[in-house]
């Protein structure tokens, strides 16, 4: 599991394509901290199905990089 704190740009060189996945999100406090919780399950082709893949927790400082992000370019 990852915890972001800050977000920073980084052009890719090429772009590649992606298998599409189920995600799901909750809203964790840990530590007296609250984080947005991202999880990322496989692709359907994946040996056990269901299984979660990655985690990515997002600090209140990432949301608001994230919030900006995304209205900047959406």
């Amino acid at each position: 599991m990852a915890i972001v704190r800050k977000l920073e740009r980084l052009e890719l060189e090429k772009d590649s394509s992606h298998s599409e996945a189920d995600c799901t999100y909750d809203i964790i406090v840990y530590g007296g901290e609250k984080f947005l919780q991202i999880d990322t399950y496989g692709s359907k082709q994946r040996k056990f199905l269901g299984k979660k893949s990655q985690s990515i927790r997002f600090s209140k400082s990432a949301i608001e990089q994230l919030k900006l992000i995304l209205k900047d370019n959406f």
